[in-house]
This record gives structure tokens, sequence and C-alpha cells, in this order.
């Protein structure tokens, strides 16, 4: 079968503590302090065959995620720039949905022509995390398509604890259009994570706002709106992306670069009649840019859900989060919870459209045109249907 593969040579930057297990393994606990000098090709390799637990899965649709837009990216020293867990060589993937073609031992739950997507978190079930109900902490992870195999192939093996059924999706959707909205699950997840899981959720009437309108950002402006927020304003940098945050239900979407000398705070304050901002999530990964300004625009009690990725520190203001008891919530993931069964039931029923987050499609041969163009930052989601 055909694969994406992305390899790139090891080497620690100086300075950097690489553990003697990173190195046994080269499995980087921080990609970018350690990885460099990507490359990505598609290669013929071997279909898996499952095993106790597993599933083989039929990849249909497969998005291209930030992360693997970072993993492409390099630093002025040849570095990539995905801070997270990566192991490299490996097959890129992980938001993506299918049709279940074989079962491997001791799976009775799905049967070959299941439709299914599948979490790209891959918890252990064991450690003191996933026993404690956490598994986004997972202390034995592995992150599908970064430090194991992944979804940018025309099979995939997986624990099918992992995987979910979408055949509800099928009834409000075609079939191709159903397994791409299907492969959006993943990202929306993250977003449903950090904003009702991490963060505790906000009361209907709440002034939400939103930095970065990628995917996951487009997600929460989308969960936000079915969740009855009363104000939605969305930051980018893209005018491209501004109009899909409009699409998916933001009141105003701005672009930083074009305030006119105004501050996105007092964009903020002035749209809550100097209330401030009930919930605002980070999902563009500027955290040193972004931070001050959320915490400057947050109303009594309001919280900031920081879920963009990146090997950066902000400074903060603290007295302000005293003062307002306020908080920022720090969030992985979209496993448990109820999270992707929640977001299937909400899709199907037509309480979330997600389907306009789509702005590009490509076919696998061009998957690698795919990643490259994400580079643009341009498109709310790039497809890959394989």
């Amino acid at each position: 079968m055909k694969a994406l593969i992305a390899d790139g040579e090891w080497m620690p930057r100086k300075g950097y503590p690489v553990t003697r297990e990173e190195t046994a393994c080269k499995r980087a606990r921080t990609g970018s302090q350690v990885w460099r000098n990507t490359t990505f090709d598609l290669r013929d390799v071997d279909v898996p065959a499952p095993k106790e637990g597993e599933v083989l899965i039929r990849v249909r649709s497969c998005g291209v995620c930030g992360s693997d837009t970072h993993l492409y990216e390099k630093d002025g020293e040849g570095y990539i720039k995905f801070s997270g867990l990566t192991k490299l060589p490996c097959i890129l993937g992980h938001e993506f949905s299918g049709v279940v073609e074989k079962a491997g031992p001791g799976v009775s739950a799905l049967k070959k022509g299941d439709h299914v997507a599948v979490e790209s978190v891959m918890w252990c079930g064991m450690c003191l995390s996933c026993r404690s109900g956490a598994p986004n902490q997972c202390r034995n992870v592995e992150l599908l398509g970064l430090s194991h195999n992944g979804a940018f192939a025309e099979y995939i093996a997986v624990p099918a604890k992992y995987c979910w059924d979408i055949n509800p999706l099928f009834e409000a959707y075609g079939e191709e259009d159903a397994f791409d909205v299907g492969s959006l699950i993943e990202p929306v997840g993250c977003a449903y994570n950090g904003m009702f899981i991490a963060g505790g959720g906000f009361k209907p009437g709440a002034a939400v706002v939103v930095y970065g309108t990628g995917p996951i950002g487009l997600g929460a402006v989308a969960l936000a709106r079915a969740s009855g927020a009363s104000l939605i304003v969305a930051f980018d940098v893209v005018d491209e992306r501004m109009s899909i945050a409009k699409e998916m239900g933001a009141d105003f979407s701005f672009n930083i670069n074009k305030l006119g000398g105004a501050a996105p705070a007092e964009k903020v304050l002035e749209l809550t009649r100097g209330e401030g901002a009930d919930m605002q999530v980070e999902a563009a990964g500027a955290a040193p840019l972004t931070v001050p300004e959320m915490e400057k625009s947050l109303s009594g009690q309001g919280k900031i859900i920081y879920l963009g990725r990146s090997d950066a520190s902000a400074p903060m203001s603290l007295d302000s989060f005293v003062t307002g008891a306020n908080q920022l919530v720090g969030a992985r993931g979209h496993t448990g919870y109820g999270i992707f069964p929640n977001i299937i039931k909400l899709i199907s029923s037509g309480r979330l459209s997600l389907e306009k987050i789509i702005t590009s499609r490509y076919t696998f041969p061009s998957a690698v045109e795919a990643l490259k163009s994400s580079s643009k930052r341009i498109d709310g989601k790039i497809i890959v249907r394989i």
C-alpha cells in the first residue's frame, strides 16, 4: 500500500536535556528540540495486520492538522516547529475516518463494513492518569501520526477501543461528505475538551472570544454557537479565515493586523460594553502575543482556555487573576468524557454544522502538495481523500 512517511535527522539542540530513553527509542518529548531536516515521501509499505484487539481500517478521509504543518515547517536551523511528542520515521495523519476492513482477534464491537472515526490520543488505560479518569494525560501516551504510524495511508491498524461509529452521519450527508465530516471530529474534539471538559464550559448567554481560526479555533466558534453564547468574536491574521469564522457562527471576526491601531483587548471590551469575555480560547499557538490581550479583557471569573501548541513562554499579570478570580486552563486531546459520541450526535442532529470548515480537498497522490499548501494558512481544513 501507499503511505506518506515523514523522516528526519536526530540532532538534539545544544542545551536540550535529552534523556537516555529518548535517545534509545529515537522518540523526542519535544520534537522541535531534536528533529531537523525532515523529508516527506509517498512510499510503498506493507498493509498492517490487525493484532489482538485491533481493527484494520480502509482510510477514506484524513485531514491535515496544524501539527502536521509544524512537522513540515522548519526554523532557521532546520528544526521542525512541532513541539510535541515525535518519533521518526512515521506515517503521518491522525484526523481520519474510514471503513473497517477486518476485525482482529478479540474484537466483537466492530465488524467489516462499519464506518468509524478514530481518536488519535493513544491512551494505555493502565497508568495512574488513565485509571484516574484522565486519558488525555496518559503517562504512556502515543500520538497517532506523530509518534505512532498514522492514517495518511491506504490502510491503518488501530485498537478498536479508539474507534467510534459514524453511521449516523450518513443520514445527513452523502458518502464522501460523511467521511470528510467524520475526519473533523478529532480536531473539533480538542476544542470541546478544552472548552467543556477541562474548562468546565460557560453559561448560555456568555461572551466567547477565539484567537486563531484554524480548524480547532473554527470548531470552538461552532461549539460556542451551538452552546448558546450570546456573542462570539474571532481574531486571526488571515483574511480568508476571517470569512470562514463568520460562516461558522462568529458575530465579529477581525484581522489583528487591520484594527487601525486598536488592540484586540480594546475591541473585546468595546463589544462587551466593558464587561470582558467570559471565555477566551487560544487556538493560535501564539501565546506571547495573545495571552496578554486575553487577560486584559476577561470578565470576572472569566476563563482562558489554552489549546495552541507552542514551545514559548508568555508574560502574565497574575494579580488580575486574583482580583477577577480568573482561570487559565490548558488542555490536550479529545478522548474520554463522551466527547466523540457527543459531537457525532450534535452533527447528526443538525445542531453542529462543520462542513464549511473544509475549504480544500486533495487526492492521495497529491498529499505532499496538501501538506505544503497548509503552510499558507489560508484554508480552514484541508482534507485528503484516500
